[in-house]
């Protein structure tokens, strides 16, 4: 991901909305969801959230396939992969010791298989 790209990425996630649905699209990763579900969810008309859908997929943070006459969208794990691995290489500049502290706190805090959390 280039500084360009990243910038459609986080744009797209600061608006509360767009967030809230791209948070959802994770949470029901790989099966995705259609159209209405995440309108509805988010409590927004289906017009509105497909500008916002449409702003997630410019930022390369969903992808979206057809289900019969519904669309259906999915959140776009490498896409999101590539704006972290973006900010940690761009912002450390090839010095480990400062991203390193908040790579250990990111594992630590979120990324424990579920195995491991009820162990």
């Amino acid at each position: 991901m280039d500084a360009k790209k990243s910038q459609a990425a986080f744009s797209a996630l600061a608006q509360p909305t767009r967030l809230k649905a791209f948070r959802r699209l994770v949470a029901a990763h790989p099966d995705g969801l259609p159209a209405g579900d995440i309108a509805a969810f988010c409590k927004v008309p289906h017009n509105t959230m497909s500008t916002h859908l449409a702003a997630l997929m410019r930022g390369g943070l969903i992808a979206v396939t057809r289900d019969g006459r519904s669309m259906k969208y999915r959140a776009n794990l490498d896409g999101f992969r590539g704006l972290i691995d973006f900010m940690l290489r761009d912002c450390c500049g090839g010095n480990p010791d400062i991203c390193a502290p908040v790579v250990e706190n990111f594992n630590a805090s979120c990324c424990v298989p579920k195995e491991k959390i009820r162990a």
